[in-house]
């Protein structure tokens, strides 16, 4: 098990999180009530926490010995709605992480 795949998997929950909440909370906020100040607060840190994942995903591939086709899912999963949640029970959870 790679030493980091614990500090991935908490990355992917966050960066999950995060996603969901600029989605589908701050983003009708700011255009239904024109209250910009939530995609404001959640941005950074969802900016932050998505190219940890990235960044974290492709130095972890070698050690979890994955093919350039599930490290494209797992990088693709960053983009789609609840996609970090899935890469997690797929993916990273049957490691015995």
């Amino acid at each position: 098990m790679p030493k980091l795949l614990p500090v991935f998997r908490i990355t992917a929950l966050l960066e999950g999180v995060s996603y969901i909440l600029l989605l589908f909370i701050a983003t009708p906020i700011k255009y239904f009530l024109d209250d910009p100040q939530y995609v404001k607060m959640l941005g950074m840190p969802h900016g932050i926490l998505f190219i940890a994942y990235v960044v974290m995903a492709v130095m972890i591939s070698s050690d979890m010995k994955w093919s350039t086709r599930t490290l494209w899912i797992v990088l693709v999963a960053s983009i789609i709605p609840f996609g970090t949640f899935y890469i997690d029970k797929k993916y990273l959870k049957t490691s015995n992480a």
